[in-house]
């Protein structure tokens, strides 16, 4: 650790200037007794003690402050902190002091922060041990029941089969998208950049969801027919889950007969913004903040029939915020919610022949 003597000459100017008021007086005494008043001689006398006081006073202060400020450092060298150990010694009290409260307010956040990711570690642990546990107790109750003597009765086989299979399918969902989200909350999912169409992406996602809006009896729509591409620099892949994962949300939520609507519309000169509009059950405004939560639902029973792992806004959040871009939610009970993200634009790829 580097030594530097950050000094204060405060303390010991007015001991030194305490000293030499008292030597002078006592002078001055004594002389007035002695009926010898010899100005030249108690002005040097009053300067050289002034001078020799303020030197020693300070240097012996300065040693004294400095073993003990030394050990503070050093006792917080073993916190190894970088904000504070890491520094220079300093035996100015206000510098001192400063460099305490910020050592200290730095801990309090790092201790706050830690604090919540406790809470957060253990609410994900409850949230992915409940998640797992229903389709796992469903497939097991199944499965014992059919060893059970169900298996030699084909209809019930087939039907206790087939719900199996469906838990199973749900099960590897979570799986699925937990190691998905884990992956990219580490960072350790690349964005492969590319330009592409995204209205030619959009309607191939229509095209794929067709069985499930045939079966909600919901709409899948543009608001406009789109006779040009519009390009974007984006990863495809990342962005074709995140469009279906807001169409599957707007389709299970969504009620018979309904519409969800999608447009892209320039927003600045490089960006555009799509956006996801259904007229659905909306979504009540004190859950909005916490919408894009892993596991997070706004009602548990209706999404326990919906089913789904749970964590497809937290995956569209992460795959959107991964890009540099915003997402954004407007919602209203009963009128329908509106889900919208920003891309960057760009000009049609060239074609090498």
């Amino acid at each position: 650790m580097a030594i530097q003597l950050k000094r204060s000459y405060k303390f010991a100017f007015r001991t030194a200037l305490f000293i030499v008021i008292i030597l002078t007086l006592s002078l001055v005494f004594f002389m007035w007794s002695n009926d010898k008043f010899d100005w030249p001689f108690l002005i040097t006398c009053a300067i050289v003690t002034f001078v020799v006081s303020f030197l020693v006073i300070q240097s012996r202060i300065e040693k004294f402050i400095y073993r003990r400020i030394k050990r503070i450092y050093d006792d917080v060298s073993l916190l190894e902190s970088s904000t504070l150990a890491s520094r220079t010694v300093t035996t100015d009290m206000s510098t001192l002091t400063q460099e305490i409260e910020k050592f200290a307010q730095d801990k309090k956040i790092e201790i706050d922060t830690l604090k919540i990711r406790e809470e957060y570690r253990k609410d994900f642990l409850g949230n992915v041990s409940h998640e797992l546990k229903t389709p796992l107790f469903t497939v097991q109750g199944y499965i014992e029941t059919l060893l059970d003597g169900a298996l030699d009765d084909k209809s019930v086989r087939k039907k206790y089969l087939t719900r199996a299979n469906k838990a199973v399918e749900r099960l590897t969902y979570i799986v699925k998208d937990l190691d998905l989200i884990t992956k990219l909350e580490a960072g350790e999912l690349d964005v492969n950049w590319e330009v592409f169409d995204i209205i030619e992406l959009i309607q191939n996602v229509f095209e794929l969801l067709e069985m499930k809006t045939t079966k909600k009896q919901i709409t899948l729509t543009f608001d406009m027919d789109y006779k040009t591409p519009i390009f974007v620099h984006a990863d495809r892949e990342k962005i074709r889950q995140v469009v279906t994962n807001l169409l599957v949300n707007s389709i299970k939520y969504g009620h018979p007969n309904g519409t969800t609507e999608i447009s892209v519309e320039n927003l600045i000169q490089n960006k555009v913004i799509i956006r996801v509009t259904d007229n659905g059950e909306g979504i009540p405004e004190n859950h909005l903040p916490r919408l894009f939560e892993r596991f997070y639902r706004v009602d548990q029973s209706r999404n326990r029939k919906e089913g789904g792992s749970g964590l497809g806004l937290a995956i569209v959040k992460h795959i959107i915020e991964a890009h540099e871009e915003r997402i954004y939610v407007e919602s209203e009970v009963d009128v329908g919610s509106e889900f919208s993200f920003t891309l960057e634009k760009s000009e049609e790829p060239t074609i090498h022949k």
